[in-house]
């Protein structure tokens, strides 16, 4: 089964939100996503799935990820995650055979985050959770995030990490006008990195972590973090960052570059690759490539074949 783990979907209801009651950033952006073809309307949907039909995917697991609810109010935050879960469950409950879908939570407000998990495993069915790299400007190992870490972990959950779109907390990214198109694989490494050196993967063994974008840089730089850990890494855990990047998984988004899928996959395994397409940012021709490339990057037909049609059927243990 072909499922890509990495596309996005937009409601008029979900943008409004963020019009309404996002952060200030963000909103500047929503005109431009009614117009890039991810929307939920029927002639939408309708070019989706042709395009998914062209290109052998069965099915995608939907996230809001780049348009986060994040806010410093807990009751704001909490109704603004509910109600873009419920959302995202009613697209999954109208079309089960093409999409499923990754819960937003409440962070960083945890006694809510850990309400929201329960509810959406246990009522609406989700497929696991997104997290932005960046909350509030909070990483996501903050130390008052271990309740949700253990949470799920309890669950074996299935948490999804995508670019929060603010710069890496960079101005000279932003003010270059860089906050995506570098910025957001700049905020994919530092978040990998970030999980590696608190140990997350070993101290939550259950939790399966996915990195988008081929982990950004993480794969040019795991003999550096090995050799210039940070200080206190090794009363934390046992195992080297290039060993542990092991543990976790990755999307294959790389923008069509064959050198760097096979840079993956030589440094983290290609059975840690994922099919991504990041649609609708990718779309059209660009979204074929995305998927084609897999096959003509150079690895072999078994290891192309695991990241097109069995690696993310297995994470998400799923037949059809």
């Amino acid at each position: 089964m072909r499922i890509d783990v990495h596309a996005h979907l937009w409601t008029d209801d979900y943008l409004d939100m963020v019009e309404r009651e996002g952060p200030d950033y963000l909103k500047p952006n929503v005109r431009f996503l009614r117009k890039l073809g991810g929307m939920a309307t029927e002639a939408d949907l309708a070019r989706r799935f042709a395009l998914l039909d062209e290109v052998g995917v069965d099915r995608q697991v939907l996230s809001p990820a780049g348009v986060p609810l994040y806010t410093e109010d807990a009751a704001q935050t909490t109704r603004l995650a509910s109600a873009a879960n419920d959302i995202f469950a009613g697209y999954v409950d109208q079309h089960p055979d093409r999409f499923r879908a990754f819960a937003t939570l409440p962070l960083p407000h945890v006694d809510a985050t850990l309400a929201e998990i329960e509810r959406a495993f246990d009522t609406l069915g989700m497929n696991g959770v997104t997290i932005m790299t960046s909350i509030l400007e909070r990483p996501p190992t903050d130390p008052s995030f271990e309740p949700a870490w253990e949470a799920l972990d309890a669950r074996g959950a299935v948490v999804f990490f995508h670019p929060a779109g603010v710069a890496a907390g960079s101005e000279h990214i932003r003010s270059s006008d860089l906050t995506w198109n570098l910025g957001a694989t700049v905020e994919d490494t530092v978040c990998a990195a970030q999980l590696l050196f608190a140990g997350i993967p070993v101290r939550y063994p259950d939790v399966k972590i996915v990195i988008a974008h081929l982990g950004g840089a993480l794969p040019m730089v795991l003999s550096r973090l090995d050799d210039q850990p940070d200080p206190a890494f090794e009363l934390e855990v046992l195992e080297p960052p290039s060993e542990m990047a092991k543990r976790l998984w990755y999307d294959t988004i790389g923008h069509g570059n064959p050198a760097a899928l096979r840079c993956a996959a030589d440094c983290l395994g290609a059975e840690r690759l994922l099919l991504g397409t990041d649609f609708p940012f990718i779309n059209g021709e660009a979204a074929q490539h995305a998927v084609r490339y897999v096959g003509d990057s150079g690895l072999s037909d078994e290891d192309a074949g695991r990241i097109l049609d069995a690696n993310a059927a297995a994470l998400f243990g799923w037949d059809r």
